[in-house]
Formats: C-alpha cells, structure tokens, sequence
C-alpha cells in the first residue's frame, strides 16, 4: 500500500514572503488597535491598514484575539529573556533594576503604539487578556523579585519589605511613567526617557536602601 504523500514544505523564498506578509499584518493591527482600540475595531480595519485582502488576515489568525495575543507573547518573552540575561550579570542589584527601566522605556521610545497596545489592551485587561496573560506577567514580577532578592540577601537593599511587593512597585511605577506619555500626561522627549530611566530606581531603590 502507498504511503500518504506529505505536503510540501513551504521553505526558502516562500517562506520568507510568507514572514513578511504575516509581519505586515501585525503592523499594520499594532497602528489600529493604538488607534481605535482593540474593541473599537474590526478584522477588516487591519487588513486595510496592513493593504492586504481580508481573507489573508484569516490565513494567518483565526481570530483578532489571536493577533492581540502574538503581539503581546512576542514583546513580553523578549522582556522575560532580557530579565534573566540582566540577571545573570555580576553586577549590583540596583544597576540590574536599571538596565530593565531601560529597557522598557527604550522600547516605548521606539515603538510607543506597540507599547501602548500591551498596557492598555492587555497588562490592564484585568477580565480578559490580563487574566489569560497573568502567568506569563507574574513570570516577569517573579524575575525582578528575584533581583531584589538577592540584593537583600547582598545586604543592598533593606529586608522589611518583601522583593516580590517590590517587584510590584518597581513595574507600576515604569507603567505609570508610560501610561502618562500615552495619555499626554507627563512630557514626552528623549530627556524626559532618559530622566525616568534614573527616576525609576531612585523611587524604588532609595526607598530600599539598607
């Protein structure tokens, strides 16, 4: 009896074109669900923005829950790499806490509405996305925790306060900072990041301080 033939495997150039296309489709939601809302818009809204057809949308997402999940997975496994390689630095807790506001406030400097997408749309979606994301966002509370930690056990940083409420407070203050640029609440320009990345562990390490 025959075997079953495969299919083929799409490699090379057709994969590459493929890559793009569904690149071209995340972008071009990123721009609408910073827009309108992720609520506020339709499949048909992104394929316009992206200038592809609305059936090549459902070739690469079932759903637009799915393409709001792939923008915020790909983002936040990049920040939880980037904890643990800060971490694994043999240098101060403090400066590790630093190199993670740095971070967080380069990317929203360089792709202010993707981070918007992930603060409003998701990390704040207690009911929804926040909740079917809360493992993946304690994972990085957990990361940070772990920094203070270890800068208590160093002697670093004071002990009455445990890491992981610290872990809490360092975030909220970095999301608080970008929330007031997104919302045109605070000023917003190269000096205005680069002074926040300082402010952000002064807040929470000064007040750490053993």
């Amino acid at each position: 009896m025959p075997k079953s033939e495969e299919p083929p495997k799409v490699t090379g150039a057709r994969a590459a074109a493929a890559e793009s296309k569904r690149r071209q489709i995340l972008d071009g939601a990123v721009r609408v669900f910073a827009r309108q809302g992720f609520h506020g818009c339709r499949v048909s809204d992104i394929a316009d923005e992206a200038g592809v057809a609305y059936g090549l949308v459902y070739h690469y997402f079932e759903t637009k829950n799915e393409i709001l999940d792939t923008l915020f997975l790909e983002r936040w496994d990049i920040l939880l790499a980037l904890i643990a390689e800060i971490d694994s630095r043999e240098i101060a807790a403090r400066e590790k806490l630093y190199e993670i506001s740095a971070f967080i406030i380069e990317s929203y400097r360089h792709d202010p509405d993707l981070m918007k997408v992930i603060i409003v749309e998701v990390t704040r979606e207690a009911n929804s996305f926040g909740r079917t994301h809360l493992a993946k966002i304690s994972d990085a509370y957990d990361g940070i925790a772990a920094i203070v930690a270890r800068g208590q056990s160093s002697g670093e940083f004071r002990t009455d306060v445990t890491a992981q409420f610290a872990a809490l407070a360092f975030y909220g203050v970095i999301e608080q900072a970008l929330t007031g640029w997104i919302f045109d609440l605070l000023p917003g320009g190269d000096s205005e990041y680069e002074q926040a990345k300082h402010f952000v562990v002064a807040t929470i390490c000064d007040g750490l301080h053993a």
